[in-house]
């Protein structure tokens, strides 16, 4: 089994809570990204993590943590910034995002500062995420996607705070356009889907994004699901299991986590039953995601997943 590359942001998470009946916000080393390569590590899987971090001491403690998680950092560098946060709050079932600290300490990324030989050994490269509305990091993103020898996977990961205006959203919709057509496969949430493409259902989207060129699409529904896109297929939707969600922090990016370990293992499925099999697994990392508290810090292992569900 050879490893992942997974090239977005790192970042600190505030998440909006009470402690003792007071207002907190708690702590959480975070970014989409980052927990994608912290759930291929758990789930048995080999990830390499590349980007930017801060130079200040949250950095630090990132950089210590994704050790700590078993995720290589020889591609991550250390930048004259200080670490971004995210503020998390919660209105309804996706989470608010706000982000302070500039420059955004994750975008700093350039082409030049790829690990070339890294990239050309890795069996899967992840891109996307917010470090795709930074100029510099864009950049290092295509170079690597043009590089890349095996599978190309991405998740565009919305974050409508970050985006400026119409113009900025059109901008993301022909990069979302641009790294589909190239991809084996394509993860986005049923909110990045409304927002991208609005008043379109989810197994038009998925149908439109596969007529780009991706290979696969999963749409994430939440409690309902997921939408699969595979072969030559109508989408089919595959069911979640039923449990008792306390945080869904990062149950979308352990479904990419999940399904990125299995083509470590085994490549792409021959058909789209063998797509059904690999995303309801991740759907039940997910699930056994939402019941722990934490992003990065509640992604599981594989044996715990296989002891919570009946597989």
């Amino acid at each position: 089994m050879g490893y992942a590359v997974v090239l977005g942001e790192a970042l600190v998470d505030l998440l909006d809570g009470e402690l003792d009946g007071q207002r907190v916000y708690r702590q959480a080393i975070g970014g989409g990204p980052l927990n994608v390569a912290v759930g291929v590590a758990r789930l048995g899987g080999s990830a390499q993590f590349v980007g930017s971090l801060g130079d200040d001491a949250l950095g630090g403690r990132i950089r210590t943590f994704l050790t700590a998680a078993d995720v290589g950092v020889a591609g991550a560098i250390t930048v004259p910034a200080p670490t971004t946060l995210a503020v998390v709050t919660y209105a309804g079932p996706e989470p608010d995002f706000r982000f302070y600290g500039e420059p955004a300490s994750y975008g700093l990324l350039g082409p030049d500062d790829l690990d070339l030989a890294l990239l050309e050994g890795a069996d899967v490269l992840y891109c996307g995420s917010i470090v795709l509305l930074q100029p510099s990091t864009l950049a290092a993103a295509r170079r690597a996607w043009s590089l890349a020898p095996g599978l190309r996977v991405f998740d565009p990961n919305v974050r409508p705070r970050l985006l400026s205006g119409p113009a900025a959203l059109e901008g993301l919709r022909e990069v979302v356009a641009e790294f589909a057509a190239g991809a084996h496969l394509v993860k986005l949430s049923a909110a990045d889907a409304v927002l991208l493409y609005p008043g379109e259902p989810v197994e038009g989207v998925a149908a439109y994004l596969r007529e780009l060129g991706a290979a696969t699409v999963v749409v994430t529904l939440g409690a309902a699901g997921a939408v699969l896109a595979a072969a030559e297929a109508d989408p089919v939707r595959v069911p979640a299991p039923k449990v008792n969600p306390i945080d869904t922090t990062g149950a979308g990016d352990s479904v990419m986590a999940a399904l990125i370990a299995d083509l470590l293992v085994d490549g792409e499925p021959e058909g789209p039953s063998g797509w059904v099999d690999r995303v309801a697994f991740a759907l039940r990392v997910a699930g056994l995601v939402c019941e722990s508290p934490g992003g990065a810090t509640a992604m599981p292992t594989r044996a715990a997943v296989l002891t919570r569900f009946t597989i």
